[in-house]
């Protein structure tokens, strides 16, 4: 039997968003369980303030990862909403968890799968921003503070950036080419794979390397296949 891999990122779990957990479930219980591998490249939740998140609302589709992740290994690696994610998490459901950026080895692809915020580089506040709350000393205070105390933070931090992007240009939140053509070299590799943008496309180079972008869960399902025999094929209404 052919190996197949799947690859999500940014579905952005919120209980005030019950279609997208819906629609989540149904890929974890029915797509991804004829799977044999599962990644998850960033933001799976909205927000993550620390292994103790009581994930209100949440919970049935924790409980679908956690049953896939008996059955077939799954994987994840941070994004900017959930780099709080730990090995709490990890124990609990059966999640392995992954640093970024991570290789894979398909057939004859040498694969890059990172989260894509690392590629928007000229959003200079953001990636100032996010070597801050990246650093241990940053999330190491933060993780101290009780739970109540994160989530006004954490709101605050929300609504700071919000008011931010609105000054912001599309062009300015999105990769810039000079990092993707960097990243290519840098790690040897002729396909990335990510997320982050909810841009939702296949990008080629020199016809030689592909770049392939995950969408958001909203207005509905976003992801990327392969197997040996068919290659990659992204899966998103919006392409």
């Amino acid at each position: 039997m052919t190996e197949e891999y799947l690859f999500i990122s940014d579905c952005h779990l919120d209980s005030d968003r019950p279609e997208i957990s819906a629609a989540v479930m149904r890929f974890l219980n029915e797509r991804a369980a004829k799977a044999s591998r599962l990644y998850i490249l960033g933001d799976l939740f909205e927000v993550w303030l620390g292994d103790d998140d009581p994930v209100d609302g949440l919970q049935p589709v924790v409980d679908s990862l956690q049953h896939l992740a008996r059955d077939i290994p799954v994987f994840f690696l941070a994004g900017n909403r959930d780099f709080l994610l730990g090995e709490g998490f990890a124990a609990r459901t059966g999640v392995n968890l992954l640093e970024e950026p991570q290789v894979l080895e398909l057939a004859r692809h040498r694969v890059l799968l990172i989260h894509g915020d690392t590629l928007c580089t000229d959003d200079h506040d953001y990636q100032k921003f996010r070597s801050m709350v990246r650093s241990s000393d940053w999330k190491s205070g933060f993780l101290g503070k009780p739970f109540s105390e994160r989530q006004r933070i954490a709101a605050r931090l929300r609504s700071e950036s919000v008011d931010a992007m609105t000054q912001k240009s599309l062009d300015i939140m999105d990769v810039n080419s000079d990092a993707v053509r960097e990243c290519f070299q840098q790690n040897r590799v002729d396909t990335i794979i990510h997320g982050h943008t909810h841009r939702p496309a296949v990008h080629r180079y020199d016809s030689a390397l592909t770049r392939y972008v995950l969408g958001d869960w909203n207005p509905g399902p976003s992801y990327l296949s392969w197997d040996a025999r068919q290659g990659f094929s992204l899966s998103d209404s919006r392409v």
